[in-house]
């Protein structure tokens, strides 16, 4: 079946979160939780991934609209039933439809496909998605008849004694064909005591007018869990960010303390790479392979190539060549780039500069908007001093050249191949190739200043 269109509920306001931010864009492992549902709806192959959104709408299309998804508006909260019918004329008649949550992260691509699967081979016409909960408190019960067959769902408050006690319970997710569950949308009242319009009763009316319903009971309850508090997401954070690292660690990187180690869901890492306590990694990241990630590093979106070594340091939207040493303590800022085998040491900032194979920077300098070639020493102290306080201006260190320390490289400027930079030189003009520039006054000793001044210390 390769006609499935998954319908994604994303309109409640969830005033339990106590946030202005609409609970489907609290983030788990780094990405809004409905986009973890377009995620899996994209893995069982859906056809179309309909998001019905309602409370601040325009702020969950901004957080999402970058992916392929159509958006429904539910103006109104009257209900789940009600949420569904606002996507009814983005369905189409043939082939299947998930129904599914923006606020449960946790739902596998798996658990669908054997949703699917079951639904299939069952020649069901509707198929609920069950769990057996010890305390089923809060969730719809699954009634069924002497011989195992669903009867219906029953809502908790329009439950009846003996219907609380029952222990399956509805996860919320469904599996339909088509046609028929846009006929059931039109047949549901809000005859009940909520006055609201029940996704649960289209199971009821399928089963009155003969067709087969099915109930699929998953085993890890945490597939169907929700997230509606803070300590919920939580809890989803927690059990998510295991299940990545566990997968991570099973394909060759060691994880020397998993509970204090933070990755989220599309980083990719190679194989015998070592992560320290206390890293974070985070968005599109990619580390190669014989990588040492120290304690308390921090890469976002950035490339990491192999055999890199990065100590305590922070890196964004950034790229690392092969062989680099980094840090401790050193920050690549927005569009840096390494090439092979570079060092930046302790208390180095790079931002929107490329810094070729070989170079060094050992410590305490700031390299801004700059391209520094081969094979090039950039003393302790040295400022690229890019800004004007109106305009940034770009700086060029060709291969082969010695900046030495407490340098002020004034933009825009160019060092070319194999030129030396004195000590303490403000350098405003070019340095020609293999010359060796000295830009500071000519040292003067005053004899006698200090006892003339006053300043002597006595003993």
């Amino acid at each position: 079946m390769n006609n499935i269109s998954a319908v994604i509920l994303a309109a409640g306001a969830g005033t339990r979160m106590k946030s202005q931010i609409p609970k489907v864009l609290h983030k788990v492992c780094g990405k809004p939780m409905v986009e973890h549902i377009i995620d899996v709806a994209e893995e069982v192959n859906a056809k179309k991934s309909i998001v019905v959104i309602g409370h601040k709408a325009e702020q969950v299309k901004e957080a999402i609209g970058h992916r392929e998804v159509v958006f429904a508006i539910q103006k109104e909260q009257l209900g789940t039933g009600h949420a569904v019918m606002q996507a009814e004329n983005f369905i189409e008649d043939e082939g299947l439809v998930l129904l599914l949550y923006g606020d449960t992260p946790l739902i596998k691509g798996e658990t669908l496909k054997a949703l699917i699967n079951f639904h299939i081979k069952g020649d069901f016409q509707g198929t609920i998605l069950t769990a057996d909960f010890e305390n089923p408190t809060g969730y719809g019960r699954i009634v069924r008849d002497h011989e195992g067959n669903v009867v219906k769902i029953v809502e908790e408050k329009d439950a009846n004694e003996k219907e609380k006690s029952i222990t399956e319970i509805n996860s919320g997710m469904y599996c339909y064909h088509a046609k028929l569950l846009k006929e059931a949308l039109k047949k549901i009242t809000n005859d009940n005591q909520q006055q609201e319009y029940y996704i649960t009763d289209v199971i009821e009316i399928l089963r009155k007018e003969g067709h087969k319903v099915g109930a699929f009971k998953v085993e890890d309850k945490a597939d169907i869990m929700g997230v509606n508090s803070r300590v919920q997401l939580a809890w989803a954070e927690k059990f998510m960010r295991e299940g990545i690292l566990t997968k991570h660690m099973e394909e060759g990187v060691t994880i020397i303390d998993p509970k204090n180690t933070y990755v989220e869901k599309n980083v990719k890492i190679g194989m015998d790479t070592v992560l320290y306590p206390g890293v974070i990694l985070k968005g599109d990241t990619k580390i190669g392979e014989d990588c040492i990630i120290g304690h308390n590093t921090r890469i976002e979106n950035s490339i990491i190539k192999n055999k890199v070594q990065i100590q305590s340091s922070t890196i964004v939207d950034s790229f690392v060549d092969e062989g680099c040493t980094i840090g401790p303590y050193a920050y690549l800022r927005p569009n840096s780039k390494l090439g092979k085998k570079v060092k930046i040491g302790d208390f180095v900032e790079v931002k929107n500069s490329s810094i070729d194979d070989g170079s060094k920077a050992s410590h305490l300098a700031y390299v801004g908007d700059a391209e520094v070639g081969k094979n090039v020493n950039i003393g302790c102290g040295v400022v690229f001093v890019n800004y004007d306080g109106k305009n940034k201006y770009k700086s060029i260190v060709e291969d082969n050249a010695f900046v030495g320390s407490n340098v002020n490289l004034v933009a825009p400027v160019v060092v070319r191949k194999g030129g030396y930079v004195a000590t303490g030189s403000t350098i405003t003009k070019e340095v020609p190739e293999g010359a060796l520039s000295v830009a500071r006054e000519r040292q003067k000793n005053i004899a006698g200043w200090v006892e003339r001044k006053g300043l002597l210390k006595k003993d």
